[in-house]
């Protein structure tokens, strides 16, 4: 037993933090994949704005922070050099900016900037400090990086250098924003939970919890690479799947809906004025056969500028909202 509770070599893996993290993966697959059936219309979920999806992406982010804290400490203990963190906040790093170059060329008008692996290279550096520093410092501040948001947010950090701090009050569409305020507080909590962990922990080996341990671990080992091939295989797959099956109409129409109140919403606090917009445009798009394919064609623009046009009018809505541009 004193076997088994002793954690793996000097400078090597944790069966617990590998497990911990292959369920994170697990999850953020689980994740991706209802984000790409919704994207493409296979599905009418509402990934990107429901509360519970959102909570479900929340979750899913805080883990990996916390995991990072946690590394962070383990690390330290183990004597691990500079030379190997700094190698491995640059792998992170090269990453993130991959995912920023690929998603930029995909979305860009809503790629992503700093998302959770800009953060992770951010928090790993960013709580190194926190390490040795005494607990209460710790928890104080992960508790002021949580909060400083609310208190510290003003236009001046509008300016796109400043965005990663996560104090902006105009923030511009992105499909992954994970800023280090409040986002440095889970980190903090992960290196403050490391702390009161005893330096035996957990078995060495996965193995001691069976093949669901063991694949867990390995997906936990190889998290980064996961990270970065399933979302464009996925995605790829799905939009290729979307090309041969006819769309659902109703479901395209409800996409159309939803998307235009979520943009009306962004510069007009009235949602019932949205939906009473949102509405009509859809009703004057009825029977123009722009509900009957997913993508629409380039040349439907004027038609949905048309009916927008129209419906400001009609609903005597006080703003150019760029709902349905």
């Amino acid at each position: 037993m004193e076997d088994q509770l002793r954690p793996a070599r000097q400078g090597g893996r944790l069966a617990l933090v590998d497990m911990a993290r292959g369920v994170a993966i697990v999850a953020m697959v689980v994740y991706h994949v209802s984000w790409d059936l919704a994207y493409v219309g296979f599905v009418d979920w509402d990934v990107a704005r429901d509360p519970v999806w959102r909570g479900f992406a929340i979750t899913i982010a805080a883990t990996f922070l916390v995991i990072v804290g946690v590394s962070l400490v383990i690390s330290d203990r183990r004597g691990v050099g500079a030379r190997q963190r700094v190698r491995r906040v640059a792998t992170i790093a090269a990453a993130a900016a991959l995912v920023s170059i690929s998603t930029y060329a995909m979305f860009p008008q809503a790629f992503v900037f700093f998302g959770i692996l800009h953060m992770i290279a951010a928090g790993s550096i960013l709580a190194l400090p926190f390490v040795r520093a005494p607990l209460a410092v710790v928890i104080g501040a992960a508790l002021l990086a949580l909060g400083l948001p609310w208190v510290a947010a003003g236009d001046a950090f509008n300016a796109p250098a400043l965005l990663p701090l996560g104090l902006a009050t105009d923030v511009p569409p992105s499909n992954d924003y994970v800023p280090i305020f409040p986002w440095l507080a889970p980190v903090l909590a992960g290196v403050a939970i490391g702390r009161l962990l005893p330096e035996r922990f957990g078995p060495a080996e996965p193995a001691a919890f069976g093949a669901p341990g063991r694949i867990l671990a390995t997906l936990g080992r190889w998290s980064l690479v996961i990270y970065l091939v399933h979302q464009p295989l996925l995605f790829g797959l799905l939009s290729g799947a979307a090309a041969l099956v006819p769309p659902d109409a109703g479901r395209e129409r409800a996409r159309f809906v939803g998307g235009c109140e979520a943009e009306c919403g962004r510069t007009q606090p009235d949602r019932a004025l949205c939906t009473r917009f949102c509405a009509c445009v859809a009703d004057s798009l009825d029977g123009t056969g722009l509900f009957e394919t997913r993508d629409g064609d380039p040349a439907d623009g004027s038609l949905v500028a048309a009916a927008a046009g129209s419906c400001r009018r009609a609903v005597d809505v006080p703003f150019d909202s760029g709902a349905t541009e």
